[in-house]
């Protein structure tokens, strides 16, 4: 009776369980589709706004604007965009196996790297290994806005036009569909483009700007920066968001099965038992007739 009542209560505690593992994937794909909304809504604008940074920037020369210019790399810095909250399969553990190794291989082949973190779950990785950091930004995606790509794309800038680092690189996860995430890693600046020029002719072609190129350039830049930043970070909530879902629903559906196997096993042992107190009456009744 004891194993039969330990079995009930496992049952309980797994019916506890996948309660929870439903209501938390009924809520992420509820927020899986603004966040996908989201994105789609917002890939347009960063493509859109890189065509038009590529157009003069192509044509301007990497001299135009420090943002353009490549120097030796002696310094990266390197943002991880994670999660705040786990619970969502393989979406945090890739990425940061990935960006742990981009960290390695970087101080062995280059030197030193600016760590920049996004996300309590990249936070708290690189802390329990003692990699310094040289910026948090925890609590960001749950109410993600574009001010926030803007402070990130800020202090990035900030410290590439100081000659700081040399190079920015992001590692993010990359939304595909709801079980769909892949690992990225983008260079972010120096900026790259390629030289504009006239289709067919081979020849470079040209525009009278107004004001300068310079001054386009100026404020086009930094705009395309936060723009592809505020990108990466709704590419990185929907991952979050997909994955969550995809995981509970593997969850809720590992508890479905959890619960007939302890249940089929709790039948066993009943019937056991009962089977044991048929046997030991009619062995009583037995005895009493000799």
């Amino acid at each position: 009776m004891a194993n039969l009542r330990a079995i009930r209560k496992r049952i309980g505690s797994v019916k506890s369980t996948q309660q929870i593992t439903k209501a938390m994937k009924m809520v992420s794909a509820a927020k899986l589709k603004r966040a996908q909304d989201a994105i789609v809504a917002a890939r347009p604008y960063a493509r859109k706004m890189r065509e038009v940074v590529q157009a003069v920037a192509g044509r301007a020369g990497k001299d135009a604007h420090p943002l353009l210019s490549s120097r030796e790399t002696k310094k990266v810095a390197l943002l991880v965009i994670t999660s705040d909250r786990g619970l969502c399969g393989g979406f945090n553990s890739n990425l940061l196996r990935a960006a742990n190794r981009f960290l390695q291989e970087t101080r062995e082949n280059v030197g030193e790297v600016a760590l920049y973190v996004v996300g309590r779950k990249a936070r708290d990785f690189f802390r329990r290994r003692h990699v310094p950091m040289r910026k948090e930004y925890v609590g960001v995606l749950g109410a993600l806005s574009y001010a926030h790509a803007e402070q990130i794309a800020g202090d990035l800038v900030d410290g590439f036009l100081a000659e700081e680092f040399d190079e920015v690189v992001i590692a993010f996860n990359e939304f595909r569909s709801a079980i769909s995430q892949a690992v990225r890693r983008d260079k972010l600046f120096p900026v790259a483009f390629e030289q504009a020029k006239e289709e067919g002719s081979g020849t470079e072609i040209d525009y009278l700007y107004e004001p300068s190129r310079e001054e386009i350039l100026a404020t086009l830049l930094p705009r395309y920066v936060e723009a592809q930043i505020f990108r990466m970070l709704l590419e990185s909530v929907a991952g979050e968001h997909g994955a969550r879902m995809t995981a509970m629903d593997s969850a809720t559906n590992n508890a479905v099965d959890m619960i007939s196997r302890l249940t089929l096993q709790m039948n066993r042992a009943r019937q056991a038992a009962i089977t044991k107190e048929l046997l030991e009456i009619i062995s009583g009744a037995e005895a009493l007739k000799g």
